[in-house]
């Protein structure tokens, strides 16, 4: 799963059809004192790369943390005993060090463009500005992944020096990292709103629709009203009795139409997405497997706890029958034998875009926010719209819903969630962290000692890689 970029020139497909040549992805060349716009250019596809790097990994370790999915890869059996069985091992930057490295290299480039872009004589003030939301933006989507695999851990915020010649960043609690990506993403949107009228720079066709200062500030906005659902849920300081205040700020953006792309009207699609590629030297979606021989296979309990319709004939909920196929016969993996006769068809061809985040998901935050808020009502709306839209199931009435306690409809919410964002970030396992909910994602093999065999777990979270421990530590 993790690709090593080495290219003589990667071809990155951006609006309107141009390309611009990037040597190393994975380390961009550091962008020098007064750049062109060409030379910005490939620093800003360069920053878009480095943070679709660990995406898709993300999304499927994740997944098989958070069962929803396993990979029974012969050549290496860490994809169960550790992801399934334990420990993660944070000395290993393939699995249990994993979700780190890239995203702080990626924040860095960050970094290093915000330092010379005030000296680009080729770009206006405005653009200059436009150039600083879009950067602090993508960098609050890195520290963001870095918070989602690191719940239980504190993590360095203050990462814009020499990583060389400085001394480490300090670990902040996640309570301090939350508020600050929070906070980082409000300065992001004020430069997009003092940005003008257009990027001095092209994105990938994965931001359709978002590729003005103006639009993209309603991507800012969506991760901005998730960053508040997630603290408003997590109870951290500053959220308010219950989460209400952090819940409030979501709804706030979410029901604002000049700040938020929500509309119960458009398709659900619509969203922000990592784009992929075939083309020489760029990355195929790793998502994506031939079901006559993957080996990513969906956890039996996707089927098991799907609902469907009342009419008849009854049809599955469509988010499983649309993202899910049979395979015969079951295929297998692990001692114990785990075994699961379900692939995944979410994505359909190596050039499938992965989302970010979507109008589904930001109808199913706003929800859980007014669940959070009290509006029982306005909460049922959204989950009937996302059941009936992208599920095809029935709506759930009214006097069932008031008749649920509050731990019940949340467990609604998030069923939702579960099946709308199916392989898509991990989001089943986050949610259930954050809500204090991992006992209800099952555990296929329990302990067995006559056969020595310790059991499976649910990770509370990824430790922190050893190297970044180390190197905090004083010296002998």
């Amino acid at each position: 799963m993790k690709t090593t970029y080495r290219l003589l020139a990667l071809a990155l497909l951006v609006s309107g059809a141009c390309s611009f040549d990037i040597t190393n992805p994975n380390t961009p060349p550091l962008l020098g004192a007064n750049p062109t716009r060409e030379q910005v250019q490939e620093a800003v596809s360069g920053l878009l790369l480095g943070a679709r790097a660990d995406y898709a990994d993300w999304a499927l370790e994740a997944g098989i943390v958070g069962r929803e999915a396993y990979r029974f890869d012969a050549s290496d059996p860490r994809w169960i005993d550790e992801l399934l069985t334990g420990p993660l091992d944070p000395g290993n930057i393939r699995f249990g060090g994993d979700h780190w490295f890239e995203q702080y290299r990626n924040i860095r480039t960050g970094h290093n463009i915000l330092k010379v872009i005030g000296t680009a004589t080729a770009l206006t003030a405005q653009e200059q500005d436009a150039v600083r939301g879009f950067v602090k933006t993508v960098q609050a989507l890195d520290f963001i992944a870095v918070l989602d695999a690191h719940g239980q851990d504190s993590i360095p915020i203050a990462v814009s020096g020499d990583p060389v010649k400085d001394p480490p960043a300090p670990f902040e609690t996640n309570t301090v990292a939350w508020a600050y990506v929070s906070a980082l993403l409000d300065t992001a949107e004020n430069l997009l709103r003092t940005g003008g009228s257009a990027f001095p720079f092209q994105l990938t066709s994965g931001f359709g629709g978002f590729s003005t200062p103006a639009t993209f500030a309603k991507f800012n906005r969506a991760l901005k009203s998730r960053v508040e659902v997630y603290r408003g849920s997590m109870l951290l300081f500053g959220c308010g009795v219950d989460g209400t205040t952090c819940f409030g700020r979501a709804l706030t953006i979410l029901e604002d139409p000049d700040s938020s792309f929500l509309s119960t009207t458009a398709p659900l699609s619509r969203g922000v997405y990592h784009v992929y590629g075939t083309g020489s030297g760029d990355l195929a979606n790793p998502l994506f497997q031939d079901t006559a021989t993957s080996i990513q296979l969906v956890h039996p309990s996707i089927f098991t706890d799907a609902e469907s319709s009342s009419a008849i004939p009854r049809q599955i909920d469509r988010r499983f029958a649309t993202k899910v196929a049979r395979t015969a016969p079951p295929r297998s993996g692990g001692d114990p034998p785990l075994a699961s006769d379900l692939v995944w068809i979410r994505y359909l061809s190596p050039i499938d875009p992965v989302p970010i985040i979507r109008n589904e998901e930001l109808i199913l935050l706003r929800a859980e926010a007014r669940l959070g808020t009290g509006n029982l009502s306005g909460a049922l709306d959204d989950v009937n719209v996302v059941r009936q839209t992208s599920g095809g199931l029935d709506p759930i009435a009214l006097a069932t819903w008031t008749a649920l306690t509050p731990d019940e409809q949340l467990n609604r919410v998030l069923k939702e969630r579960r099946y709308s964002l199916l392989f898509e970030g991990g989001h089943r396992w986050i949610d259930a962290r954050r809500t204090n909910r991992l006992a209800q994602i099952p555990i296929d093999r329990p302990p067995d000692p006559a056969a020595n065999f310790p059991g499976d777990v649910v990770h509370k979270t990824w430790p922190i890689p050893t190297d970044e421990v180390l190197a905090r530590k004083p010296l002998p």
